[in-house]
């Protein structure tokens, strides 16, 4: 297959490209900086979002794109400036690729567009499916709705269009160095009540479940990309100490998380509880279902 990837010099894109590369599929990585890297037999790097952008002479007939472009949650305060980066990083990337979609002589046969868990909002006691079909009321819903509204005029125009609703994203990079860092300190423990979901997937499932939606026909909309068994804070905290060997023991109040973090805060406060109902229906098999095997997975290497 040829496949262009938005996102793909990212922690998560650059997993996708080595894993497709391995299936010998031909890469094409959409960035603003081309120049900064190196092509390759498999790779090519292309530049985009600039008003120089001819796809059609810069990209051949694709199979497939997935976008994964979009600013991090995690890279400072959220201030208003920041929400709207947020937001307009996510709508520019993905009206980026609807243009590419207009501009290509033959359509692709399939969009696989990142999106996130926070569209179903907060709950302690509700659990979510893609059957879910109401938004939470939150910013980050907000967001969500909007960059999946975006993603589905893929599907008007031909492109069959899955949206994957990603959960914490368990790696090497992202949020789990930031857990991990009060435990080496050996002061680790609940954020707030400890009560809140964490519906959590191991980087190799976001790469697997991407896979599994380029090549399933029947599979579009929203696509629930977490593992099956999501824990809630105090669990999970437990779990990491159990694995790195350290205490779990000193719980970060509500009020000084939110002090320290403000808005950016509900990210450690809140959840919700994700269950991937439609992935394991189609018969994905998940590599690291449940977290202790997968924490260990990346802590013990």
């Amino acid at each position: 297959m040829k496949i262009a990837v938005t996102g793909g010099t990212g922690f998560v894109g650059q997993k996708l490209v080595q894993a497709l590369k391995k299936e010998g599929h031909d890469i094409y990585i959409l960035t603003r900086s081309p120049e900064k890297h190196q092509n390759t037999d498999q790779v090519t790097y292309v530049g985009w979002l600039k008003e120089s952008f001819s796809p059609e002479k810069k990209l051949p007939v694709l199979d497939a794109i997935v976008n994964l472009a979009g600013e991090s949650l995690n890279s400072g305060r959220w201030t208003e400036e920041k929400k709207q980066t947020i937001l307009q990083s996510r709508i520019e990337a993905t009206e980026g690729v609807l243009d590419l979609i207009d501009a290509l002589p033959e359509k692709p046969d399939v969009l696989v567009n990142a999106s996130a868990v926070g569209f179903y909002g907060q709950s302690k006691t509700k659990t979510f499916t893609e059957e879910t079909t109401k938004a939470g009321n939150d910013f980050l819903a907000s967001v969500v709705v909007e960059w999946e509204e975006r993603a589905a005029k893929a599907k008007e125009k031909g492109v069959r269009t899955v949206y994957v609703r990603f959960g914490i994203i368990l790696g090497e990079e992202g949020a789990l160095p930031k857990m991990v860092l009060p435990y080496k300190m050996m002061v680790g423990g609940n954020l707030g009540s400890g009560e809140q979901w964490m519906s959590w997937i191991h980087v190799q499932d976001v790469v697997g479940l991407i896979q599994f939606a380029l090549i399933h026909p029947d599979l579009e909309g929203p696509l629930n990309g977490t593992a099956p068994n999501p824990k809630r804070n105090k669990d999970f905290g437990q779990t990491l100490g159990d694995v790195l060997n350290r205490p779990h023991w000193l719980p970060a109040p509500a009020f000084a998380l939110k002090a320290a973090l403000g808005d950016m805060s509900t990210l450690l406060l809140d959840g919700q509880a994700v269950i991937p109902k439609k992935a394991l229906r189609e018969g994905y098999s998940f590599k690291y279902p449940e977290l202790e095997p997968a924490l260990a997975s990346i802590l013990e290497n």
